[in-house]
């Protein structure tokens, strides 16, 4: 196994673990005592629980563990100290508490769960200005990089439930369009090896061949989803695959989840306030309807390939929003699993691949061509849209 090493200064990487859990508070602040649990959702998670988690995998990485070693693999070998939580490890391992018990498990108090948080980050910061060493370094960036995901599903729950966030951000109003034209070529995906930090499933880099096609220039703008609303694209079932019929059976859907008809044309909500921007790409779509959408424009989704073949071009234009691809999300020829399996591994062949630059809320050093996003193909709630293409 060739697991990559963080290229982060160990005084940068302390400094963003502080800021990321500034984010996180910044979002928990805003939370009144009975919004802590909320509703049940398949795909979220609820706050008090999430909140515990993203600390204990940082006390279970960074603290807790000999280095490199996993004691969920290795039951022989036990954590180098017991969580300062006590029952932590039956309450916040992912992997270990069923995700609809989480609602239901006798969780710690807010204030006490935050206590938790802060004790355990300065410790990370003290390791890390001690002289810490590749491993720890590695688990560092690790657990910053979990946080920030974390923060991110944070927004979308705050989406889902209707919360007013902290600020109200803005996406991109977008152009009128057209289409970037490619011949049949060779792409690279992945990661180099010695490129620091990176995920297990982008390893490594590989090149990989595709066809001529034309790919849509920037995403698809909520105006000409609208068009296809409009135009009984949802039941129209000749223009979904197999699965999206059963996923259109399933939700019921007769537009976007956040959408609603007033006099004057369609509405989306964003967070607590219904807005109508017209220009703004398209998100909060299953890769369902993506599909359906692009069957309508007799086109299809872009493959990874192609999509990253794509966004080389200097007039490619990203929309802040993660971009649905055609791809399945699977290991690449010589993947193998870091020390949290767990990222990857289970995800394998059931989730499809995205790309993008990510969303205003995601992390800057995700936003990077090599990193894979995943989500399963019905799922509406990220902030995702997409583009089309045909081939050439």
């Amino acid at each position: 196994m060739t697991r990559p090493a963080s290229r982060l200064d160990p005084a940068v990487l302390a400094a963003e673990l502080e800021a990321a859990r500034r984010d996180l508070n910044a979002l928990a602040g805003r939370l009144r005592a009975d919004e802590w649990i909320g509703p049940y959702a398949p795909t979220l998670n609820p706050p008090l629980w999430e909140y515990g988690h993203i600390v204990w995998f940082q006390e279970h990485w960074c603290l807790r563990l000999k280095p490199g070693v996993d004691w969920r693999a290795s039951p022989l070998l036990a954590p180098l100290a017991e969580s300062r939580m006590r029952w932590a490890d039956w309450l916040f391992d992912s992997s270990r508490i069923p995700h609809a018990a989480r609602w239901r498990a006798p969780l710690p108090p807010i204030e006490e769960t935050r206590a938790y948080g802060a004790e355990v980050l300065a410790a990370v910061c003290a390791r890390l200005a001690a002289g810490p060493t590749p491993d720890e370094r590695y688990f560092a960036e690790l657990a910053l990089h979990h946080e920030r995901m974390h923060v991110e599903a944070w927004w979308m729950m705050w989406q889902s439930r209707a919360l007013a966030p902290p600020s109200l951000p803005e996406l991109p109003a977008l152009d009128d369009g057209g289409v970037l034209a490619f011949d049949a070529g060779i792409v690279t995906l992945g990661s180099p090896r010695n490129g620091g930090f990176v995920f297990d499933n982008e390893k490594w880099a590989h090149a990989v061949a595709h066809d001529a096609f034309e790919i849509d220039r920037r995403p698809v703008t909520n105006r000409e989803f609208a068009e296809f609303v409009d135009a009984g694209g949802y039941a129209r079932t000749e223009l979904w695959s197999a699965a999206g019929r059963e996923w259109l059976a399933a939700s019921g859907a007769k537009h976007p989840v956040y959408w609603r008809r007033e006099r004057r044309g369609w509405q989306l909500r964003r967070f607590e306030r219904w807005l109508a921007p017209e220009r703004e790409p398209v998100i909060h779509v299953s890769r369902h309807e993506a599909e359906a959408y692009a069957a309508w424009r007799g086109r299809r989704l872009p493959t990874a390939a192609e999509w990253v073949r794509a966004s080389g071009h200097a007039a490619f234009a990203l929309g802040r929003c993660w971009e649905w691809t055609a791809t399945e999300f699977g290991p690449y020829p010589e993947f193998s699993a870091d020390p949290y399996a767990d990222y990857s591994v289970p995800w394998f062949h059931g989730h499809a691949e995205l790309r993008g630059a990510g969303s205003w809320v995601t992390a800057p050093a995700l936003a990077r061509p090599t990193y894979r996003n995943f989500y399963t193909p019905g799922r509406r709630d990220p902030f995702v849209g997409f583009r089309t293409v045909a081939a050439r």
